[in-house]
């Protein structure tokens, strides 16, 4: 009997949270049939939300809104506040990208009171820098702080893995054939030649030797991020200043990042520090991907240890045709060339699929990266392997 009650009352229990997770979904519209009234902290939450998305089945602009955030900044922060106190960080994130694009807060961000109450993410980020150039002198230092702590937790979580995997392509890469009796791989060696096992004598016959690289070669390859930095490449420019700075710092790698709209920009000389190299972007405007392959073009001493990375959706408003053009003559001098359409955590972006299609066709697949899969992609290309490309691009 006990029993039987027990779970009767957990299906209770199961059935009005259900009803509860409805009825915050669907607003509290007369029509949503839930019937559930909301209190405390769930109607906190309510409120939150409607203030966002109010009660239209179509979004709507502040104007229309029956609720909203209002237009000063301290009724903004406060609702900050709110969502990041009901909210996981992950849902506070999307909430505030929502109010951005639904609400128009971009110049609420030009405020410091706001930015410190804002979840600081890359798509923040982003925004900020696309607002660099109006931001107010008050504004600038809070907005460089909110931008380093991303910053910094990028490199905390990519720095250690690209490192690694990078280092070890090197030292693949710069193995030698007939190496002398000290540059033995001795490992790798006897993995090869297995196959010459001889089993009276209980030893391999080591026909074909691996060496490491010789260690007086100073500079191993060269790496260009050609970055494009038109508006919808924000995230992409954020990760990529990012591996930029880390790649720099490994001396065996000579790093040159490149940023470019109808204009090219070198910031190859603030590369010690991301934050500068982001403020050194400006967001927004056209794209000649022409324009910016010929600067980097110019820069390449030894193509065969070099590694072109360009990052953009290729929507091109230069040549198309000297475009391709000078990645071809780059694939054929031995440069590795590899088109990223995006490097973020999201999906496959909008690009301009015949230039994408004209790429593979030299050879030059393009394809969407995540941060993760990025050092995988440098790897091979240092290695002159086949590129990780993802299934579903």
């Amino acid at each position: 009997m006990t029993t039987g009650t027990t779970g009767a009352n957990a299906n209770v229990t199961a059935g009005d949270e259900r009803l509860r997770r409805w009825r915050l979904v669907l607003g509290g519209d007369s029509a949503d049939g839930t019937g559930r009234a909301l209190s405390g902290q769930d109607a906190a939450m309510d409120q939150a939300l409607t203030a966002l998305y109010g009660k239209g089945d179509k979004p709507q602009t502040g104007r229309e809104r029956s609720a909203g955030l209002g237009a000063s900044a301290p009724s903004v922060a406060r609702w900050l506040g709110d969502i990041r106190t009901y909210f996981p960080s992950s849902v506070v994130q999307v909430m505030q990208r929502d109010a951005i694009d639904r609400l128009g807060l971009s110049t609420l961000l030009l405020e410091p009171e706001m930015l410190e109450a804002v979840e600081a993410d890359v798509h923040l980020v982003g925004t900020l820098l696309s607002l660099n150039k109006a931001m107010p002198e008050t504004t600038k230092e809070t907005a460089r702080a909110v931008v380093r702590k991303v910053v910094e937790d990028l490199e905390k979580r990519l720095a250690t893995r690209t490192r690694a995997t990078l280092t070890g392509a090197l030292d693949r890469s710069a193995r030698i054939s007939r190496p002398r009796h000290h540059d033995i791989d001795w490992n790798r060696t006897i993995s090869a030649n297995l196959k010459n096992y001889l089993p009276e004598y209980r030893t391999v016959v080591p026909e074909r030797l691996i060496g490491y690289g010789r260690a007086s070669r100073s500079v191993k390859k060269d790496v260009v991020l050609c970055i494009d930095q038109s508006g919808s490449m924000a995230a992409s420019v954020v990760y990529a200043s990012v591996f930029g700075a880390v790649l720099a710092s490994m001396r065996s790698i000579s790093t040159r990042l490149v940023v470019f709209d109808t204009a090219v920009v070198d910031l190859t000389d603030q590369l010690d520090d991301p934050v500068d190299v982001l403020f050194g972007t400006q967001l927004g405007g056209g794209t000649d991907i022409n324009r910016a392959l010929a600067y980097c073009q110019s820069q390449i001493t030894r193509p065969a240890d070099t590694v072109v990375v360009l990052i953009s959706d290729l929507y091109e408003g230069g040549i198309r045709d000297e475009m391709l053009k000078r990645v071809a003559a780059m694939k054929a001098s031995g440069v590795q060339f590899v088109t990223l359409l995006a490097l973020s955590d999201e999906g496959t972006p909008a690009y301009d699929r015949e230039h994408a299609a004209a790429l593979a066709a030299l050879g030059a697949p393009a394809f969407a990266c995540t941060p993760d899969l990025f050092p995988e992609v440098m790897a091979a290309a240092i290695e002159k392997r086949p590129l990780p490309i993802p299934d579903s691009v």
